[in-house]
């Protein structure tokens, strides 16, 4: 099966009758009229013979441009050819129409275009901006983000797909650059209604994306500089000393017959690799240019599991290889459709057999939907005994051996249970969809809202980057090796983002080693054409976009491949990054990459990835490419185009087919208990309150923290309270001690104001105490706005240098925290939780005490003694009842 050259952008011509037609120039309709007549005089003595028949004439007259016509565009129609292999061409259908933006009901247009929308698509509301094109309704496309609308600006050009009746590939050409542009104004503020619900207002901007990344509403305004950095640092790395060519191209160089229908690829970087089917697991050879079948098929019925294994009765979809490829962990789902599962099956590749059925259990039954390594290298540990773990809610590590370290003895144990090792539950609001590792064990989580959250390898409580979503569900992730780069998978379009920022120290740094502030470079979109969105089919998305596979410091990643459908399509990640490439010129917007590689199949591929980097041979940039059917897998391999093995597009396949075995599910029901504690059991908290706040319990009825930025101020009001309630509890306390028992003679704690100093008055007192404190709280307060503003130096009087805290609130260092409890991000949040918890005590005690002074007018010591003396009739109920009578 042959590659297809990169996808060109066809340039738009009219018909051959068209070009046959004289030149023809307009002044207006008056004129234009009388000069056709003119000209169809001097061809000869034929005239109408009706006025009908010139009427006629006259409507059916083709204008080029029209002044008077709202929206003026040129319209054309990609006719495709009769076989996937024929080139198709664009024809003219309209010299002059027009457009227009309108509102309608997205259930109206769903149900005319036949398209099969997840439940988990939220993008919009009832209401639905759409593209109307001639004749009211007469053509019709979807505002989204998407391959269904591609924006050409050197062109003036705007190619769509259009909903049905009319589906098809159309293109709109415009008359002058600032057509163009009006179009793309009012497109982006139509797709960002369309993709938020609300209105395009650069305050609506700030409230989806937040003030840090404001570049991915306008990109224009971002700092690239980042993408520059980084292609400088690609170049100078040890990995990319074989240059890239633009000739590469794809050979294919085998192609295997399955034993059953392929559920899953597992790549080893070893000896072989695998195919996971449906009954069973297929043994291929790992070769320089590709895999090759080995003849050995293991079922999953053969036995060798005490009982039996409950693995034949269902449908692995997920396989991971662990311990130096020794050991693979196999996922089947509960339920079709659903990827959650209770457990998992641990097979022993050497022997053949099922070892082990282990169980998810953290108190109770848990379910997971994914898993994967614990770096990109960890499965060529020979003593790994971990590996990750994620469902909606939860991101934690499962650890093999019991809680003493030791393996768990898997002939006695009935059912073993995993060790959850590490991990945190949050609240419902993640709705986590998968996740991936980088080669240090940062963790990438992709969610239902779009959102991509950045993990350190220390601490999976908090992220320390969160991206925002453009609309769309994350389907799947990858990351780069060094964690540089993140690539993220939704139905209709691909994510590239850079992580890469520099500190307050000018250090280069990632995401998932610090916050990134303010310096966030807008990501890059890749995305099919138009053309081959349509060929591609209504209901085919995209699915699985991976790096190409390294695990070793210093070499690049140098291609991303991502599957739709029959197409398995291929970019070169290092022209993807080139700001300069042609793709991106007179861009608007969110930068999209059209440049790719197509392999085409004869069934819906399974999955497309690339092997391990050791197998790229010297005369190849990359290593094979393998892409696996459901009853076919095939290698390909990157060549130089003078050595290219010719094939047809779409050539006919070699290898004999296999009908495979119908699967027969099982269905575990498991009953879920509430997934964090909050302050009123069984009441479900707030999805802006997920559980990754210190102090979290999802309190919050009046909805104050609904606004993020509002939240992140209310936080760092209730952490500012909560510390001067501990120190005023503290210093009351001391204080009536010190009175009580006589070793001070200082008045009750009320009336210290009242009291004449020797070394100052009340009044100075006060005014010294406003200004320093003025003082420190107008720091934080600029610390807050403009996060490490205050670390500088000098801003601080010199002490800056002692302070080296994580975030805003938490200024840390050896003043402000000497003894070290909170140094790293791996204890902090739980030395965060013990101080909130205190704080708020101290705050409702704090409270106490005032209440305790206006009825008994005496200190807390005081009343502590007096309670004691006669608990049973010296109560808090009894003191309010002698008080209101």
């Amino acid at each position: 099966m042959g590659g297809a050259p990169s996808r060109e952008d066809p340039q738009l011509s009219d018909s051959d009758e068209e070009q046959s037609e004289e030149e023809e120039i307009y002044e207006d309709v008056e004129e234009s009229v009388e000069e056709k007549r003119r000209r169809s005089a001097e061809r000869g003595p034929k005239t109408p013979s009706s006025v009908d028949e010139v009427d006629a004439m006259l409507k059916a007259l083709k204008l080029k441009y029209n002044p008077n016509v709202k929206n003026p565009v040129k319209l054309y129609h990609f006719v495709a050819g009769d076989t996937p292999q024929a080139k198709g061409k664009w024809v003219t259908t309209e010299k002059l129409t027009s457009y227009s933006f309108r509102k309608t009901s997205r259930m109206e247009i769903d149900n005319d275009d036949g398209e099969e929308e997840d439940e988990s698509d939220e993008e919009g509301g009832d209401s639905w901006w759409i593209l109307s094109v001639g004749d009211p309704d007469k053509i019709r496309a979807k505002v989204k983000v998407s391959g269904e609308m591609q924006l050409n600006g050197d062109q003036r050009r705007v190619d769509f797909i259009s909903c049905a009746p009319t589906r098809g590939v159309w293109a709109m050409k415009f008359y002058t650059d600032e057509d163009y542009r009006e179009f793309v104004a009012k497109y982006k503020d139509c797709l960002f209604e369309n993709t938020y619900s609300y209105e395009a207002t650069d305050e609506n901007r700030v409230k989806v994306y937040g003030k840090d990344f404001l570049g991915w509403a306008k990109p224009e305004v971002a700092d690239d500089s980042v993408w520059e950095d980084a292609e400088d640092s690609l170049s100078k790395s040890p990995g990319s000393a074989t240059p890239l060519r633009a000739n590469e191209d794809l050979r294919e160089e085998f192609e295997e017959a399955s034993n059953g229908g392929i559920q899953s690829l597992a790549l080893g970087a070893l000896d072989n690799s695998f195919l996971v089917g449906e009954s069973g697991i297929q043994v291929v050879k790992n070769f320089s240019h590709g895999i090759q079948g080995k003849g050995v098929y293991v079922n999953f019925d053969d036995g060798g599991y005490r009982g039996g294994s409950s693995l034949a009765r269902s449908t692995p979809r997920k396989a991971l290889l662990m311990k130096a490829e020794t050991n693979m962990l196999l996922m089947s789902p509960m339920n079709e459709g659903k990827p959650h599962t209770t457990g998992l099956h641990q097979f022993d590749i050497e022997t053949g057999k099922v070892v082990t059925e282990w169980k998810f259990e953290k108190d109770a039954d848990v379910t997971m939907r994914d898993i994967t390594n614990d770096s990109k290298g960890a499965q060529l540990d020979p003593s790994g005994s971990t590996f990750l773990g994620l469902d909606d809610n939860r991101l934690c590590r499962w650890d093999m051996r019991d809680r003493k370290g030791m393996v768990q003895d898997l002939a006695a144990a009935s059912g073993p249970v995993l060790n959850w090792n590490q991990g945190h539950q949050f609240s419902r609001g993640t709705n986590f969809q998968c996740f991936a590792s980088t080669g240090d064990g940062s963790i990438a989580v992709g969610s239902l809202d779009g959102k991509i959250r950045l993990y350190s390898n220390s601490s999976m409580r908090q992220a320390k980057t969160a991206f925002p979503g453009l609309g769309s569900p994350i389907t799947h992730v990858d990351v780069t090796f060094d964690g540089k780069w993140i690539l993220g998978t939704t139905d209709t379009y691909l994510i590239l983002i850079c992580t890469i920022f520099a500190d307050k120290d000018g250090k280069t740094k990632t995401g998932f080693g610090g916050r990134m502030g303010n310096r966030i470079s807008a990501p890059r979109l890749l995305k099919l054409s138009a053309v081959d969105s349509h060929l591609a089919g209504v209901n085919n998305k995209f699915r699985n976009a991976q790096f190409s596979w390294v695990t070793e410091n210093g070499k690049q990643e140098r291609h991303l491949v991502a599957t739709v459908g029959k197409f398995s399509v291929i970019w070169n990640f290092q022209r993807v990054k080139d700001g300069s490439h042609e793709c991106y010129r007179h861009q608007e917007g969110l930068k999209s990459c059209y440049c790719y590689k197509i392999v085409l199949k004869d069934d819906s591929i399974v999955d497309s990835r690339f092997m391990h980097d050791k197998f790229a041979v010297t005369d190849s940039p990359e290593a094979p490419l393998v892409i696996a059917t459901p009853m076919k897998p095939c290698s390909l391999s990157f060549v130089s185009n003078k050595n290219v093995l010719k094939h047809p597009f779409g050539a006919a396949n070699t290898c004999w087919h296999v009908k495979p075995a119908k699967p027969q599910g099982f269905v575990r029901h498991v009953a879920h208990a509430q997934l964090r504690p909050t302050w009123l059991p069984g009441l479900d908290p707030p999805p802006y309150l997920d559980g990754s706040l210190a102090g979290d319990f999802g309190f919050d009825p009046l909805g104050l923290g609904e606004d993020p930025e509002s939240l992140r101020w209310y936080v760092q009001a209730e952490l500012v309270h909560a510390r001067f309630a501990m120190l005023g509890v503290a210093g009351i306390l001391l204080t009536d001690l010190l009175r009580v028992t006589g070793l001070l003679s200082i008045p009750v704690w009320y009336n210290a104001g009242a009291v004449k100093f020797g070394f100052a008055n009340t009044e100075t007192l006060f005014l010294v105490q406003l200004i320093l404190m003025g003082f420190v709280e107008t720091k934080r307060y600029m610390d807050f706005k403009s996060p490490g503003s205050q670390a500088q130096d000098g801003s601080f009087f010199g002490l800056e240098a002692a302070l080296e805290g994580l975030e805003p609130g938490y200024p840390g260092g050896p003043l402000l925290n000497p003894l070290g409890l909170a140094k790293d991000i791996k204890n902090a949040h739980e030395w965060k939780l013990k101080e909130i918890k205190n704080g708020r005590l101290a705050m409702v005690a704090m409270l106490g005490i005032f209440v305790q002074a206006s009825i008994t007018h005496v200190g807390p010591i005081d009343n502590l003694v007096e309670h004691l003396s006669n608990p049973w009739h010296r109560t808090i109920v009894q003191t309010l009842a002698n008080s209101a009578s």
